[in-house]
């Protein structure tokens, strides 16, 4: 009885962790909506969110940065976008947590190695469903100028991301998903 009961705080604790991470990647979501970003090519954007998730991928696991990922994409679209919004950066946040995943998993990249590959692999996964919802394949097009946008904001985010994953801290072992 005593383990469940102790299973079950920490469960509500990673609740409200997750809660928390959520509402900041949703502020920061939000923030990104509101910036306008003068370039001609649709589809650019800052990542800001992608910090966070950055962040909770180092510091707690493939796991939670795919819940909190996914949960963020849906709340944000409903919030700021729409269902075609969802479905675009849907497959590019799914796609660019795994290249994220496998090259963290080889230890052979720095935190902004693998931001840099998760930018452009976000940007990947947008060409594509761009390619099939228009079916149009000219959308490749716009890939080289996503890949260098990506290049940028990978840069940026993975700075970031390193710098936050230095100073904060948490308990890894109370993470449950």
């Amino acid at each position: 009885m005593m383990q469940s009961l102790n299973k079950n705080n920490f469960m509500k604790s990673d609740v409200a962790l997750y809660g928390m991470f959520i509402s900041v990647a949703l502020v920061l979501s939000y923030i990104e909506s509101i910036i306008p970003i003068p370039v001609p090519v649709p589809g650019i954007k800052l990542g800001l969110a992608n910090v966070v998730i950055l962040w909770i991928l180092y510091s707690m696991g493939v796991k939670p940065a795919a819940f909190i990922s996914i949960i963020r994409v849906i709340i944000a679209n409903f919030l700021f976008g729409n269902l075609y919004g969802m479905i675009f950066s849907g497959v590019g946040a799914v796609l660019s947590l795994i290249v994220m995943y496998l090259l963290k998993k080889t230890g052979k990249f720095s935190i902004i190695g693998v931001s840099i590959a998760g930018g452009a692999a976000h940007n990947i996964g947008q060409v594509i469903v761009a390619v099939i919802v228009l079916q149009n394949i000219r959308m490749g097009y716009y890939l080289p100028i996503l890949l260098v946008s990506g290049l940028v904001t990978g840069i940026a985010i993975g700075v970031l991301g390193g710098l936050l994953y230095k100073k904060i801290k948490i308990l890894q072992t109370n993470v449950h998903l």
